[in-house]
């Protein structure tokens, strides 16, 4: 089971000078246990959908059009689209980045605990999506004290510059 979880628990009708009425679906997603709300318009939905046609097969989302604005059609339509996001995260073990961009989750690629020190002889679509995260490196041990009580902080800005900035070069603070 997934560590998200969504509901849409309401919606509101808009009107702008520029375009006629719209609907705006209000969204609650709660991720490892913090809460925030995304507001979305259909149209959203409905680019969302086309993208994730590229990537998994998502389920049915509710019908583009409607002949009637009134609550009863629109909350069908908002039960809709709630069981069109649970379905989302029910059916796929790892949910597309697109997804997460469009419930406004952090997201950080993590390569789970088997495939890390993985094959890469054979090429599969999994291995393919393997990200490579930055490592921080010290080039010597900076818990080992040199004879002069001053140098330990010395060693740990070295090891900071070393290993984030440019770890080729070799520096000397001495």
């Amino acid at each position: 089971m997934h560590p998200v979880r969504v509901s849409i628990p309401s919606f509101r009708s808009e009107t702008n000078s520029i375009e006629k009425g719209y609907t705006v679906f209000k969204i609650d997603v709660l991720w490892n246990g913090r809460q925030h709300t995304v507001e979305k318009r259909y149209r959203e939905f409905h680019a969302l959908h086309k993208m994730l046609k590229k990537s998994i097969k998502p389920p049915e989302i509710p019908s583009k059009h409607v002949r009637n604005w009134v609550p009863k059609v629109l909350e069908q339509r908002r039960q809709g689209l709630e069981l069109y996001l649970q379905t989302i995260i029910m059916e796929n073990e790892v949910l597309p980045k697109i997804f997460l961009d469009f419930l406004n989750i952090r997201h950080f690629p993590s390569v789970p605990k088997t495939e890390s020190c993985g094959s890469f002889d054979t090429e599969s679509e999994e291995s393919s999506k393997l990200s490579h995260q930055p490592v921080l490196l010290f080039l010597r041990d900076p818990y080992l004290l040199p004879s002069a009580p001053n140098t330990f902080s010395n060693v740990v800005i070295e090891g900071v510059i070393q290993g984030v900035f440019c770890p080729d070069l070799q520096l000397s603070m001495q």
